[in-house]
């Protein structure tokens, strides 16, 4: 059996909705990690009544959603590979007996690794379409943490990229909720399931938390999940275009680095890219324009830019030619050709869509 449920739908919406703790389920083979059932009910084996609300929001968008199969006592599938919680051996003061000796690495290739390939798909299929997918992860909380109430109903979660969380804090708040911004925990942990999809890509993403007494049946989660749709109609309307918006260093994130040498490494690999459009003079501004939105000419600005932010002043045509290896007036001269009626009204219409 898979380790994650497709939940499917095209997602001509533009939405793809993740559910990282849906299930308190556990394969045969695993029994029943030496828990009790009135255990493995509570939020230490999954997060409740998050799979129905997020079944239902993929309904009403008509959007895929990857969901959990199996429960978080497993494998934790918001962690990352190399997070030391992924397999718990002790939760809410609880301890995981079938966890003392567990095969990490099997349980990663198992488990882990494929839940987050079937996500990578779907943002694969969005992006061959040239959709730009936002991403929403939905879980849920306890009311209480340590006999200490929490008085959020709803949390957002975000990193660095707030164009969706910001509108979604702001309507929920409008629609009476109380709201948490980055509470009852925290968005910015790195490798987890929304770094490694939206940040690592550039996309739109939230991770919405809801508070486990507002949806512990299966009506009042539907019902919460209708609340939640207006709100986050409003929430994708007021974002605008969604677009690739890089917010961290691109990095994996898998190698320990410091500051110094990552600027090094991504230096290193502009030098590359320059050396390669200057060896690559068939291929025209136009031509990358219309393919990725992007020339010879975007890049010096972006030079440019960067070396003002630091001070340094630098002429339009001086950045340019660090990116061309002469003036930019001999290379049009030498290598630039005239464009087809074909690539002038792709070049046009590029412009429009992205205007």
């Amino acid at each position: 059996m898979d380790a994650y449920e497709h939940y499917g739908h095209k997602g001509e919406a533009g939405l793809i909705f993740v559910c990282d703790h849906a299930s308190n389920a556990l394969p045969e083979r695993f029994g029943d990690l030496g828990l009790s059932r009135a255990l493995l009910e509570t939020h230490i084996a999954y997060d409740i009544g998050g799979a129905t609300v997020t079944r239902a929001l993929a309904d009403a968008y008509r959007a895929p959603a990857i969901l959990a199969r199996w429960s978080r006592l497993l494998i934790d599938l918001n962690r990352g590979a190399d997070d030391p919680t992924i397999v718990m051996k002790l939760s809410d003061g609880s301890i995981i007996p079938g966890n003392r000796e567990a095969d990490v690495a099997a349980r990663i290739a198992e488990f882990h690794a494929p839940y987050h390939t079937a996500i990578e798909a779907e943002i694969a299929k969005a992006r061959a379409s040239n959709i730009v997918p936002a991403l929403i992860s939905i879980h849920s909380f306890t009311p209480s943490w340590k006999n200490i109430p929490r008085p959020w109903q709803i949390g957002i979660l975000w990193d660095r990229d707030a164009r969706l969380a910001s509108p979604l804090l702001e309507g929920f708040a409008r629609a009476g909720f109380v709201v948490g911004d980055n509470e009852p925990y925290r968005g910015e942990l790195e490798n987890d399931c929304m770094y490694a999809h939206g940040t690592m890509h550039g996309l739109p993403h939230v991770l919405i938390e809801i508070r486990q007494d507002m949806i512990a049946t299966e009506d009042m989660a539907r019902a919460m999940a209708a609340r939640i749709k207006p709100i986050l109609d409003d929430a994708l309307a007021r974002m605008g275009q969604p677009g690739i918006r890089f917010t961290r260093p691109l990095s994996s994130g898998t190698a320990a680095m410091d500051e110094k040498t990552r600027e090094q490494l991504e230096a290193a690999a502009f030098r590359r890219l320059v050396a390669h459009l200057r060896a690559r003079t068939d291929v025209q501004n136009i031509d990358l324009m219309n393919l990725a939105g992007f020339c010879r000419n975007c890049l010096g600005d972006w030079y440019r830019e960067a070396a003002a932010e630091k001070g340094i002043e630098l002429a339009k045509d001086e950045a340019r030619e660090i990116v061309y290896g002469m003036a930019p007036a001999e290379w049009k001269k030498r290598y630039q050709k005239e464009a087809s009626p074909e690539q002038q009204a792709a070049f046009a219409k590029a412009q429009k869509t992205h205007s």
